[in-house]
């Protein structure tokens, strides 16, 4: 939603002249960007996963004891019930904005927005 109504000044890739401005949003994005940026986002979040998230926390997938909410000034669940419920609502709110964003991209693919401007899509077996 951001990119919607907000932009970063300056230039993605000064040296191509590429500015923040020229990138479209939605899938039009994955070209635009150059080889190097996504390189760079890959290496920044493999670099977190593996020194700042590290190893889980008694074998819990995805538990790196970050506690509450990840944030980990805030500690942990203690009451086993509470943790039990908050992972469960944690899970399915997960599995919720996959099935979301997924039908943003078919979406986007199909009209060329995630907003689904349903009007441009002339290919409708609908129409």
């Amino acid at each position: 939603i951001v990119p919607e109504y907000f932009r970063l000044p300056g230039d993605l890739s000064p040296k191509l002249g590429i500015s923040f401005a020229d990138v479209p949003n939605g899938l039009a994005a994955i070209s635009k960007v150059p080889g190097q940026g996504w390189s760079q986002i890959v290496g920044f979040l493999g670099t977190y996963e593996l020194f700042i998230n590290g190893e889980q926390k008694n074998g819990e997938p995805g538990n790196y004891g970050k506690g509450n909410l990840g944030l980990g000034f805030l500690g942990s669940v203690s009451d086993p019930e509470a943790r039990k419920k908050k992972l469960s609502a944690e899970l399915a709110n997960g599995r919720l904005a996959m099935v979301a964003i997924i039908g943003m991209f078919f979406q986007d693919g199909l009209t060329g927005s995630a907003w689904g401007d349903w009007a441009l899509y002339t290919d409708s077996p609908l129409r």
